[in-house]
């Protein structure tokens, strides 16, 4: 049995708040079953009346003045009693519990708090931000700073689910709303009370809203009849219609089950008095038909129970119009074929004729034939089965992949002669066609296919056969050969062939040197070539050089592999033994005796030696002559070469005996020490053997008498550097190092001095730290040596020692940790010095240490002593404003004055009571007290000077030279904001790196002087570096002044999206090319036509001339339409517009195609000069020819490879599901003001019948950029 259920707009605003049971799903969707009127679609705005609050009478639909939206941040006020604050004991306003609370609240919603105390001591608060986090925020203050009451409400159990809401949603927006905790009882308590807690305001508030829910649901009824399911379709009547003018006439909502449901409760909601009504007119027709129907009951095969029930249970609703009679069928996964029809006697013969002629009315065939030979059945592109539909257009056949049966469906008749035309091909085509399958392991399934399917390809094309290899991802070793039956056997041959010569294959791996694999390669590859063809059935496969491999591959048969590798192996030996190379030093004048006339000595050398042989070029310098070959070879060429030259030549070559150590030393630094040598004797040559070699024999070659002197030569500096390079060594504690260095290495240097040999010490980072190295002759090492050790053995006897130190100098040598002392007991030699604890009132210091060290620690400290007795203190009074100045950055300036001087500087402790008071003096200039001003020096002001006589007086000129100056520098006003810089950086980057402060009038003084300020050095540079900037500045306004000539052309709007070009690149190339700005006009601009022009007077006529002269072009553009099927602008205008670019590149034009929706999706404008516009077309008909023979092929193959199912939706569904079956009529109201029979779609993209709030209704524009985008 089909019927169909109706959910009328009242049961749908009852299920959406909850009213329903949960398990009443699968009614038909309003929007099928009931077309809301326009008011209950689109509630009016409310037109007073806070956000939340209920108004009165709703306006007209959009007759009402429409308020702007809001923002989306909104403040609210609220004010806490004294008598209700929770917390009113707080010390201090602002820091109590109060605080606290607001400072979480506001962390944790996001909401910003401000609260203040008013005269009664009662909190007002003020909350900011977005409107959830708002009511979140005055919720939780509420609740912690608030003293909270409770009280109940009484309403009925049944509408408690109403105040929640769906989800909880009514429930959390009415505590947000009151700013209360609303406790509603768990649906198992039989108490109907809803506990409120919150503020007296709030508890009001919530007890208002929920009483309006009450009452609002106490309007409401609800009845559900429980009535035999059979009835149910006589109820709704076909195609739902009988239920929907029920619902219409009483304005109750009425819900029937679907079919699908096992359910008999048929439920009514809404109005008292229209549920009333509603369900005596109900069980009327209930009664009625149960009076006067009857049933039969007829078998009927299951497999036509499909054609019965029609697509979507269409076939049951016509029977039920046509009838009145109800078709009850079994469900589709029982297996019962028996159909009841249900209706009245007269009518159920009528009935059950339909019934067999629906069942009747479709046949279904089978036809068996093997998978593999489908696709010969359908055909190329369809031919074959093409002729059977064309003939036959109500038979729809169906082929399933990998399974060997054909489905036929449509009319008896010509589903009999189709089947007949079906079976007929399949013989002919198993007589013609055979197949077989070949197991091929995967790894050679690649080599079978060949390189861009070269071998595969000619497989198919010789024996026409079909040879399918499978993917790699399927892993299947599988290859199927379909065709003629001898083509098939005689490729399933050579395809077994191929696998049996791979599987004899082997690969093996060479290791040759990158170096060497371009000389075996050879001259664009003619040496490879070779080999390859000497082994041609052997694949070499040489690295990327990219890819720094050795490993060079070598696949093939077995043996070929073996000896090809044989014979690389000997290759690449004999390049390994020819790439030995030696170089002979020749005299210049000699190479071109041994070039020889025509260079034929050179090339005799060459054959004979069979050597490679370079020579340097005639302007350079070197004399090296580079031999490469095997190394007998190249001995050969040498011995050659050497013999020419003794002939030319009294050439002589001797050896010299040198030991290997001194090598480094005779060659000298970058050879220069040889090089001198080499020079001194007339140009002999001097061959030192290679380093790390242990050779100890040094080869001359020249003249002989040069040879004989460059010999002696050599031998007398080998004689010195052995002699002076004596070492010894000592050794001696670290500590004792500064000692034996000295002050300014003044110990150090005596030793050197008197025996002039050199001494190093150890640095820091060697591991023998006791170890000092002596260097130089014997005699005077010795010598040296003596000295130190005597050095050394008195700083290892250690003695103690006192002197007497006045108690008013201890303080300096004690001070800043003890800093003095630890110098002195670094510099000599790690002594003690201890000096009486403070209180003793002692005057001796003891030392102990080496003797010598003791000693000359007593001199320095007596040193100071006279120092610090000699010193004097000089006081400086400079103003206290200028201290900062003369420090400097971090007390730079007098750490310089101080280490240069040798005095120590104190600044006097800041006095601010005297700049608080105003009795500061007014500012010096220029560091000099007039006696007008004056000065009269305060404490704050004097800076003392400690150290020698000698020394302070220099010190002081040096602090007073620090001193800042300021001097006024004339600038005009109007350039004062340029010097400043954005945000301050030029006169910021000024003041760095001239180091001073420079000052800029206020603006609204208008002062033509800027002032600078600093040392004079300083000052100086600054006001030349301000000067220089102001004359660039006055040159940039003068530039500024010629680059602000304008000129304005009038130029048709509808041109200027042209001008601008693609993003705009026409324009910018013309801005570019002619160094001009150009402005277009904007959209409320009057003038539409004037493009402004400005920069330099020639670029911009420039300029003009360009625009003018494309504007001259595109007047001569024409436009021209073209239809080309919608089907193919995909592929004309390829992969982001790739194609279509380069299609308007070649004929200079431009190609607009319709955008999606567009009431002539065919239609393409072409826009250009009229002979390119022409060729455009032309080419894109081409286009279009071509791609719709594709389109067509894919589209014809697809229809009958994988066909939509003609089969109905299983009858059960009920009757709402409109996803096909005619286009959708669109979302419909009735009493729409456009439309007063309701029966069409509005348009939603009309501002006019939808139009935006808060702004007015404006005709259509359109723009040469196209729509807008927001």
């Amino acid at each position: 049995m089909s019927s169909v259920a109706v959910l009328t707009p009242e049961s749908f605003a009852e299920h959406r708040s909850g009213l329903k049971d949960q398990d009443l799903t699968g009614c038909v969707p309003e929007d099928e079953a009931y077309i809301p009127t326009y008011l209950e679609a689109f509630p009016p705005l409310p037109e007073k009346g806070a956000p939340g609050e209920k108004t009165g009478e709703p306006a007209a639909a959009w007759g009402g003045k429409i308020r702007p939206i809001k923002a989306s941040v909104i403040t609210q006020v609220f004010h806490v009693p004294l008598e209700e604050r929770r917390y009113k004991d707080n010390s201090q306003f602002g820091e109590g519990e109060e605080a606290k609370v607001c400072l979480e609240i506001m962390q944790r919603t996001g909401a910003h708090i401000e609260l203040s105390l008013a005269k009664d001591q009662g909190l007002s608060i003020m909350v900011t931000g977005k409107l959830e986090s708002v009511m979140k925020a005055r919720k939780e203050i509420v609740a912690r700073l608030q003293t909270q009451a409770s009280a109940t409400v009484a309403i009925p159990k049944e509408h408690h689910r109403f105040v929640i809401g769906k989800n909880g949603e009514k429930l959390q927006e009415l505590e947000l709303k009151t700013a209360t905790k609303i406790a509603i009882p768990r649906p198992d308590d039989p108490s109907t009370n809803i506990r409120i807690t919150g503020t007296k305001e709030g508890i009001e508030k919530a007890r208002h809203e929920i009483l309006l829910i009450h009452a609002e649901q106490d309007k409401r009824a609800v009845e559900r009849l429980s009535l035999e399911k059979a009835f149910h379709p006589f109820i709704a009547g076909a195609h739902n219609r009988l239920v929907q003018e029920l619902s219409q006439e009483t304005g109750a909502r009425i819900s029937i089950p679907p079919p699908s449901l096992p359910k008999d409760e048929i439920v009514i909601t809404g109005e008292k008095e229209a549920v009333a009504l509603a369900v005596n007119r109900i069980r009327a027709i209930y009664e009625d038909k149960k009076r006067k129907t009857t049933t039969i009951s007829v078998e009927v095969k299951k497999s036509q129970h499909k054609y019965i029930i029609g697509p979507k249970g269409n076939t049951l609703q016509e029977i039920l119009e046509t009838t009145g009679v109800s078709v009850e069928m079994p469900p589709l996964d029982s297996c019962s074929e028996t159909i009841i029809l249900r209706g009245e006697p007269d009518k159920l013969g009528p009935a059950l004729t339909q019934v067999y002629a629906k069942a009747k009315s479709v046949m279904v065939v089978e036809v068996t034939a093997p998978a593999w030979l489908h696709r010969f059945i359908i055909g190329k592109k369809g031919q074959n089965i093409g002729r059977i539909t064309h003939q036959l257009p109500r038979v729809h056949i169906e082929f399933t992949d990998g399974e060997e049966r054909i489905s036929l469906e449509g009319p008896t008749e010509e589903v009999e002669l189709a089947q007949a035309q079906l079976q007929e091909i399949i013989k002919d085509l198993l007589v013609r066609m055979d197949y077989t399958e070949v197991i091929i392991d995967q790894r050679f399934h690649r080599h079978l296919i060949g390189k861009n399917g070269a071998n595969i390809n000619r497989i198919k094309e010789q024996y026409k056969v079909s040879v399918r290899i499978p993917q790699d991802s399927e892993r299947s070793g599988l290859v199927r050969i379909e065709g003629d039956p001898k083509g098939v056997q005689l490729a399933r041959r050579e395809l077994i062939e191929m696998v049996q010569r791979m599987e004899n294959e082997r690969t093996k791996d060479l290791i040759v040197e990158q170096k060497l694999h371009r000389t075996i390669i050879g001259q664009k590859g003619e040496k490879i070539k070779e080999v390859r063809d000497k082994f041609p059935e052997v694949i070499i496969n040489f690295p990327d050089p990219a890819q720094k491999s050795d490993i060079v591959q070598l696949r093939g048969p077995k043996n070929e592999v073996e000896k090809c590798a044989k014979f690389l192996q000997k290759v690449i030996a004999d390049l390994i033994e020819s790439s030995f190379s030696l170089s002979v030093p020749i005299f210049k004048q000699f190479h071109k005796n041994i070039i020889g006339k025509g260079g034929a000595n050179i090339k005799k050398i060459r054959e004979e030696t069979n050597t490679k042989i370079d020579l340097p070029t005639e302007n350079s310098n070197s004399e090296t002559i580079v031999i490469t070959g095997k190394k007998s070879n190249c001995e050969a060429a040498r011995e050659r070469i050497l013999s020419i030259q003794r002939e030319l030549a009294n050439i002589k070559e001797t050896e010299v005996a040198i030991p290997a150590k001194l090598h480094n030393s005779l060659i000298g630094s970058k050879g220069c020490l040889v090089r001198s040598v080499m020079e001194d004797c007339g140009g002999v040559h001097i061959h030192f053997p290679s380093e790390g070699s242990g050779s100890d024999k040094v080869t001359i070659r020249g003249p002989v008498g040069e040879v004989e002197k460059a010999k002696k030569q050599l031998l007398q500096l080998a004689e010195e550097k052995q002699v002076n390079n004596f070492t010894a060594e000592l050794q001696a504690k670290p500590e004792y190092h500064k000692f034996l260095i000295g002050r300014g290495g003044a110990n150090i240097r005596r030793v050197r001095d008197r025996t002039g040999a050199r001494i190093i010490f150890p640095s820091p980072d060697d591991t023998e730290q006791e170890l000092i190295t002596i260097v130089g002759k014997e005699e005077a090492v010795r010598h040296a040596q003596r000295e130190l050790e005597s050095l050394v053995k008195n700083l290892d006897d250690v003695v103690e020692d006192t002197m007497v130190v006045d108690v008013r100098h201890h303080r300096h040598f004690v001070c800043r940790r003890g800093q003095v002392l630890r110098e002195l007991a670094e510099e000599y030699g790690g002594v003690a010095v201890s000096f009486p604890r403070t209180g003793a009132n002692s005057q001796r210091v003891t030392l102990k240490g080496a003797k010598d060290c003791v000693e000359a620690a007593k001199k320095r400290i007596q040193e100071i002593i006279e120092d610090l007795e000699s010193q004097v203190s000089v006081e400086v009074a400079i103003p206290q404003r200028y201290h900062r100045a003369i420090m400097g950055p971090k007390g730079c300036r007098i750490q310089l004055i101080t280490r240069e001087h040798e005095v120590q500087i104190k600044f006097p402790e800041r006095d601010d009571s005297a700049a608080v008071s105003g009795q500061e003096p007014p500012p010096q200039e220029n560091g000099e007290v007039s006696p007008e001003a004056e000065f009269v020096p305060r404490k704050c002001d004097t800076i003392v000077i400690s150290g020698r006589a000698e020394k302070c007086e220099p010190a002081k000129a040096a602090l007073l030279a620090l001193v800042p100056i300021t001097e006024e520098v004339e600038v005009s006003y109007e350039l004062h904001r340029y010097i400043i810089g954005q945000k301050g950086s030029g006169i910021r980057k000024m003041m760095e790196e001239y180091e001073v402060n420079i000052w800029v009038p206020q603006p609204e003084k208008q002062l033509d002087v800027i002032k600078v300020t600093g040392l004079e050095a300083n000052v100086e540079r600054a006001k030349l570096g301000l000067l220089e900037r102001v004359k660039d500045l006055q040159a940039e306004q003068e530039d500024r002044a010629l680059r602000s000539f304008k000129v304005t052309l009038s130029v048709d709007p509808k041109f200027h999206p042209k001008i601008i070009g693609r993003k705009g690149a026409v324009i910018s190339q013309i801005r570019k090319d002619h160094d001009v700005s150009i402005q277009f006009p904007d959209k409320g601009d009057e003038q539409q036509d004037l493009i402004v022009i400005s920069g330099y007077e020639r670029n911009v006529e420039e300029g003009r001339q360009a625009i003018q002269q494309l504007v001259a072009e595109l007047q001569e553009m024409v436009s021209q339409e073209v239809r080309l099927d919608p089907r193919t602008h995909a592929r004309i205008i390829g992969a982001r517009g790739k194609a279509i670019r380069k299609l308007m590149e070649e004929f200079k034009v431009d190609i607009r195609f319709p955008q999606p929706g567009s009431d002539e999706p065919d239609k393409v404008t072409v826009t250009g000069l009229p002979e390119t516009v022409d060729n455009a077309v032309d080419h894109l008909l081409n286009l279009e020819e071509e791609y719709m023979l594709s389109v067509t092929e894919t589209e014809t193959l697809a229809a009958y490879m994988k066909p939509p199912s003609r089969c109905g939706g299983g009858g059960g569904a009920g009757g709402g599901d409109d996803g096909s079956g005619g286009p959708a009529k669109g979302f419909v109201v009735r009493d729409a003001p456009w439309n007063e029979s309701g029966d069409k779609a509005p348009d939603m993209s009309s501002a006019e019948d939808f139009p935006t709030f808060g702004t007015s209704v404006a005709p259509k524009q359109t723009s040469a950029w196209g729509p807008k985008k927001f």
